[in-house]
């Protein structure tokens, strides 16, 4: 079965639900989810904050010792790295810091894409990032791009952050984000943008439901 059939991308910037609507479109497939963003998250704790200064022998050999896998589908995908699944030990804002730091790492770029596409090799998935269209599954059977107005995504924040007994600034929020759009969308390796043949939803103005099921109604015509 081709790539074409097996995969289903859906990028998009910060804070506008990837991750949510990743799952639970995974789970309507019954196939399994990958968190791209967990397997930066991974490498940046293994690798810490010297990745950066690391000689490239030195960082080329320990990218090589880490092998990523998947197993079970939906939202009890498990991603694993040498066997071990991954766990809540990635989720600090320590890590989430790490992560930011060896991202920008053209040698880790490439090894998570590789990483990535041999996942997508050995199993149907829906794989949820910032370039996932455009780099890493150019041939996906269906290419969602999810976008909504900083202003937006800041309110969704908002109310997450609230919900979990923090008290958020919303102004700083969303300069956060608009921060954040400006150095992913003009960022020199794999700026986020959509890919040429990638479905534009912008989702602020529907609830998740209503997301899901535009992405679904073109998922179930790819």
């Amino acid at each position: 079965m081709s790539a074409k059939r097996n995969i289903v991308t859906l990028d998009g910037p910060a804070g506008v639900g990837k991750t949510t609507l990743a799952k639970r479109v995974a789970e309507a497939m019954g196939i399994a989810y990958m968190d791209t963003g967990a397997m930066y998250r991974t490498l940046g704790w293994k690798l810490g904050a010297q990745a950066a200064s690391l000689d490239e022998a030195v960082l080329a050999e320990r990218l090589a010792a880490c092998t990523f896998s998947l197993s079970g589908s939906g939202a009890a995908t498990v991603l694993a790295v040498n066997g071990v699944p991954v766990g809540n030990e990635i989720r600090t804002e320590e890590v989430g810091m790490l992560a930011s730091i060896v991202a920008k790492l053209p040698a880790v770029r490439d090894a998570l894409k590789k990483a990535q596409q041999a996942m997508g090799e050995a199993t149907p998935l829906v794989a949820e990032g910032r370039d996932m269209g455009t780099v890493v599954f150019p041939e996906a059977r269906c290419k969602i791009f999810l976008d909504a107005t900083p202003q937006e995504r800041a309110r969704r924040r908002f109310d997450q952050l609230v919900s979990m007994g923090d008290s958020p600034d919303l102004e700083a929020l969303t300069e956060q984000i608009r921060q954040r759009d400006e150095q992913d969308r003009n960022r020199a390796i794999a700026p986020l943008r959509p890919a040429d043949d990638a479905v534009i939803v912008d989702t602020t103005s529907l609830d998740i439901d209503g997301v899901f099921e535009e992405i679904m109604r073109h998922v179930r015509t790819a």
